[in-house]
């Protein structure tokens, strides 16, 4: 992850006023600004250039921004992504979040909201990465290695998004504690939208498949509260 004044950010937005006002606003926060204007020519230039975040409009041309999110997670699972859309239903932005989004702006916005947002994805990311160093975790069978997001066992190895990784690495620091709903929300998207919300829910049922070959080692829901990472030591 670069620093903010070197930070590459790839914008695919198809409506040709709204890509220039974007990427010359970009450019004057000294930003390293690459624009497509659908979802192939978005796709090819991240696969072919160094890109540290990603700006992708929901409805594109060729390939539309979902797909393009989840072709772009195939070749890296933690690039940072802010979808932009005009549409306000609840189902595409669940959708965008269950994605793995890091943020979702509906039209019409101010740069300056976009800029804000883009500070504060880039100040969780790096944070996320920092405390990940050199931080491993024995959970019964498995060992989790938050520094390469990967989890290990004789069953094999998982690797893991930054999202599933620091969400893992936070039950973790709550071993048989619980970790409420509230403090994973804002320590890991920075907000407890429902949508973000429901989200999470869906990357605590990826967490608990990744986990389920040991039967010592549990996610369990705390109602109304949050989750209970569970982990039952093996009697010698």
């Amino acid at each position: 992850m670069t620093n903010a004044e070197q930070l590459s950010i790839l914008l695919v937005e198809d409506d040709s006023n709204l890509n220039m006002i974007l990427k010359d606003f970009l450019e004057l926060m000294n930003y390293r600004a690459v624009t497509a204007s659908d979802g192939l020519a978005g796709l090819a230039i991240f696969r072919n250039q160094n890109i540290d975040l990603c700006i992708l409009d929901v409805m594109l041309p060729k390939m539309d921004g979902f797909t393009l999110a989840q072709e772009i997670r195939k070749h890296n699972p933690n690039i940072p992504i802010i979808f932009l859309t005009a549409k306000s239903l609840k189902e595409d932005r669940l959708k965008g979040f269950q994605l793995g989004c890091d943020d979702y702006i509906t039209k019409p916005f101010s740069t300056d909201e976009l800029h804000l947002r883009i500070k504060a994805i880039m100040r969780r990311c790096i944070k996320q990465l920092q405390q990940q160093q050199e931080e491993k975790f024995q959970l019964g069978k498995f060992r989790f290695d938050a520094k390469n997001l990967l989890l290990h066992s004789d069953f094999g190895d998982q690797k893991l998004t930054r999202k599933e990784a620091a969400l893992l690495k936070l039950l973790c620091e709550h071993k048989n504690q619980v970790l409420t709903r509230d403090e994973a929300l804002h320590t890991i998207w920075g907000d407890n939208d429902y949508f973000i919300g429901r989200s999470m829910d869906v990357f605590i049922v990826k967490l608990r498949k990744y986990l389920r070959e040991d039967p010592n080692v549990t996610i369990s829901n705390v109602h109304g509260v949050g989750f209970k990472l569970e982990v039952k030591e093996s009697k010698a």
